[in-house]
């Protein structure tokens, strides 16, 4: 009787709670990923600036991610500017305007194409296996024991990767510019017969220092979102095989979404300045 009156009084769960607890759960675990990546950066940042520097930790990611992305990159270039030079050729051809070609398609590399292509290149390569390499240091318990011998893996492992990714992104997004001009220049002059004169002059007219200003900042500020991401993704990584899988598709996702969204913020402000 005692259990049968347990039963009875224990209240029935509310409808009307679990309806708003679906709807703002998203919500809450957006803004505690949000929070935890910001976290992660600002320990990254106090660990930067104390001693020792793992230097050589640096040189392997910074080889990694610059040197093992630059072929893709400098690919993936010169066929945007092909197909952007393609597709810009038949618009201006309307007009009567194909000299413009060139300096049009410098712009949109400098501005636009060239920081946010090569940006999301990086995180298909090195983002995708720093946040793999780091959950399967967490799965397997590689990262206590760092933990254990005294040294801060934040140290260790966060750091190098985040500055190297800062370092070499504006250096791959100028790749992949020059690449995307190079095959801009083999549509436009070379296959449909644009003079080399015309093409060059309009570069010049159209590209000015704050267009590689903005590839510059957006591609450094691209850097510092992809890796710190990513980093956090892997670092927090749980539930073995299938939580690394999990973790390494979300950090993808989450900093391609975050690619785009900063690339309209940066833009905005830097169209302003």
């Amino acid at each position: 009787m005692a259990q049968t009156k347990e039963l009875v009084d224990t209240p029935k769960p509310n409808a009307l709670v679990g309806f708003i607890d679906s709807l703002f759960d998203p919500v809450l675990n957006l803004l505690d990923d949000i929070g935890g990546t910001a976290l992660l950066l600002f320990q990254s940042v106090t660990w930067l600036v104390r001693p020792p520097l793992r230097i050589g930790q640096l040189m392997i990611a910074i080889e990694f991610i610059g040197a093992g992305s630059l072929f893709i990159a400098g690919l993936v270039g010169m066929f945007t500017g092909m197909a952007f030079t393609l597709s810009s050729i038949i618009g201006f051809r309307q007009f009567g305007a194909e000299g413009m070609v060139g300096g049009v398609v410098a712009l949109a590399l400098a501005r636009e194409l060239a920081p946010v292509l090569a940006a999301v290149v990086v995180t298909a390569r090195a983002g995708s296996t720093m946040a793999s390499e780091l959950g399967n240091m967490r799965v397997t318990e590689q990262i206590d024991a760092i933990t254990t011998m005294g040294v801060s893996p934040i140290q260790y492992l966060v750091v190098p990767r985040i500055l190297a990714t800062l370092i070499v992104l504006p250096l791959l997004s100028l790749a992949f510019g020059i690449a995307g001009m190079f095959g801009a220049y083999v549509v436009g002059v070379v296959w449909q017969g644009i003079d080399p004169g015309v093409f060059f002059e309009r570069i010049e007219q159209f590209i000015k220092w704050n267009d590689i200003r903005m590839l510059l900042v957006k591609s450094a500020i691209f850097g510092l979102i992809v890796s710190t991401i990513c980093c956090k993704k892997g670092y927090y990584a749980s539930g073995g095989a299938r939580g690394v899988g999990e973790a390494t598709a979300k950090a993808v996702v989450a900093s391609i979404v975050a690619i785009f969204g900063a690339d309209y913020i940066t833009t905005s402000l830097m169209t302003e300045l």
